[in-house]
């Protein structure tokens, strides 16, 4: 992260973060962390595509559409299957992406706020 101050640019860097000797289990939190927030996006494409499908604007029969919306839901639909079961069913209105958006942020503040400073105190 760089910040500007009239000297010029300089690098501000997380307490938690060195350079010279980053600890490998932090290393393996921020991928972890940078994986759900991939998966997050996923989530949220995989969302916008069954309205644009549901409202006919895009059509399934292209073969190039329907392999991407296969891939999305071979991505999506095991985490979103046991959300579905629990959440009650409201009608046309499917919540369990939402609640799997939250979930996954919960989990990426729960890693960026107190996993890897624990972590990075602890020298692991």
């Amino acid at each position: 992260m760089l910040a500007t101050c009239r000297w010029g640019a300089m690098q501000i860097e997380p307490p938690w973060f060195h350079r010279e000797k980053e600890p490998s289990v932090v290393s393996v939190l921020l991928l972890i962390n940078m994986i759900l927030g991939f998966y997050a996006w996923i989530l949220i494409i995989s969302a916008v595509a069954s309205w644009l499908i549901a409202f006919n604007i895009v059509n399934t029969h292209n073969r190039v559409v329907a392999s991407i919306v296969d891939l999305l839901y071979r991505l999506t639909e095991p985490v979103l299957r046991p959300l579905r079961r629990v959440i009650p069913n409201l009608g046309g209105l499917d919540l369990s992406p939402v609640v799997a958006l939250f979930a996954i942020w919960f989990l990426q503040d729960l890693i960026g706020r107190y996993f890897i400073p624990a972590v990075a105190s602890a020298g692991l």
